[in-house]
Formats: C-alpha cells, structure tokens, sequence
C-alpha cells in the first residue's frame, strides 16, 4: 500500500494538484469556460466555482470553527445553496472567476500549515481528522479538475498523487453503502492498482477471492463517479467487488448518479 504521508507532504500535494488545475485553467479560451461538462447542468465555470466555494469554506473551517458551524447552519436551513455559489461564479469573468479560485486555493493551503495534525475539523457531515479532511480537498480539486480536462481537450497528465484518492476510495466502501440506506457489504475484497509511476498499490486480504486490479487512474474515476466502471481497464472479479464498484462513492453527499456506460470509450 502508499507510504504513510505526513502532513506537511499531504499539503505539498494539495498545492502541487491545485497548480496542475491551474496550468489547465491559465490555457483555456474565454469560450472554454461556458463548455457543458458530463455533469449535467454544470459548465466548466460552475466546476471551478464549486471548487472556489469549498476551498473558501474549508479555509474557515480550519480559522474558525464556529463561524464555520454557522455558516453551515444556514446552508442547511436554505433552499438553492449550491445556486448561489454557482450564480456567483456565473457572474464573474473568467479572469475574475480564475482569481477567486486562487485565492480561496492558496487560502486553504496557507490555513492547513498552521493545522494541529491531531485537531478533527468540522465540515457538512461529520468532524474529520486533519489528515482526511485535506484528503478530501485533494480529491475534490483532482476530479472536479477531470471535469474540465475532460471537455476543454488541455492535457494534465495523472501523478501519484492519486494515491490520496486510492485511499479515500478504499476507505469508504462501507460508506458507499450506508449513503445509499444500504446494509455495509462484509466480504473481504483485495485491492491491486498499478499507479502512473508503474509501483503498486494494495490494500485488503491477499487470499480473499474477490479482486480488483487494473491502473490506479481508472479505480479513482470510478469512485469518484466520474467513469462507468465498464469504460475502464479495471478487472473486478466476484460479486462483492462488482457491487462496490457499482456504488462506489468517495465523495460526501446524496447518492450520486455517476456516469453511463458508453460516454467514455476505451481506447
């Protein structure tokens, strides 16, 4: 499996993913920005306002945890909240849009230096650890970032920093059944990904007779409901992993409806 990542090196690779999206964004025509994504209703600019917002507020959650809880209180109280972060973003320029983006990512980053690696921040669910909350920006950032690349045809190459969504992609297996008002499944699956740097990733029982194997890039599209499983090179083997991978979500939320089969030939 990953080494274990400190901190310091987990907010490297939150700055180091956030500067790959921004090498993407910098290169992008101001038509690029109203292109549809495979989200339905969202354009390019909706993704990166999405991120703006959360790292914006994640920021808070790390500064000031009850002005964090508050503004959480009144999310969770009104009607069209994601509607008015992305009226924002559709408001703005892409240059200005592309600012705001910066800084709450810049923001977020200079905020989780100063974090005590033992403190559990609050969020939208439940507190998290530091480790798993940054974590989770670092996933946020690299599939929100997919959207775009997906559409706007400007290359960013995957890295190892996927180990991060790998992670969180194992982790919340059980998750992705509870979300869903579902009986967590028990069955041990094994897990063996081969990550761009060609090493491998592997968590689970060696023995256990359910698998999946295949590149790292495809496993973390596909819990992050970005790719249908069946358009990926991912080898699931037994009914257990076949399940998993059909609702897999490692991300917070409403059970996700993910992508159709078919929108993203193999090669």
């Amino acid at each position: 499996m990953p080494t274990t990542t400190t901190l310091e090196e987990l907010l490297d690779d939150l700055a180091d993913e956030q500067r790959a999206l921004d090498a993407v964004l910098a290169r992008m025509e101001e038509v690029q920005w109203d292109l549809p994504t495979h989200a339905p209703g969202w354009s390019v600019r909706d993704q990166v306002s999405h991120l703006a917002h959360f790292d914006e507020t994640a920021a808070l959650a790390i500064t000031d945890a009850e002005a964090f809880r508050a503004d959480a209180a009144r999310a969770r109280e009104a009607d069209g909240y994601a509607r008015r972060y992305l009226d924002r973003g559709r408001a703005m320029i892409p240059s200005a849009l592309l600012a705001w983006w910066r800084g709450a990512s810049a923001a977020l980053v200079e905020a989780g230096r100063g974090v005590d690696p033992k403190a559990r921040l609050p969020w939208y669910g439940p507190a998290m650890s530091a480790a798993s909350f940054l974590t989770a920006r670092l996933m946020e950032t690299w599939s929100h970032g997919l959207d775009v690349v997906d559409v706007v045809g400007i290359a960013r190459p995957d890295t190892d920093r996927l180990r991060h969504a790998v992670f969180l992609g194992v982790r919340t297996r059980d998750f992705s059944y509870v979300n869903r008002g579902q009986a967590p499944d028990p069955r041990p699956v094994r897990v063996e990904l081969v990550a761009p740097s060609s090493v491998t990733w592997a968590y689970g029982e060696v023995n256990a007779h359910d698998r999946i194997t295949g590149p790292a890039r495809d496993f973390c599209r596909v819990v992050t409901q970005r790719r249908h499983v069946a358009d990926t090179d991912l080898v699931v083997t037994g009914p257990a992993a076949e399940e998993w991978m059909r609702l897999a979500q490692a991300f917070a939320g409403a059970p996700g409806e993910g992508r159709r089969p078919g929108q993203f030939p193999r090669r």
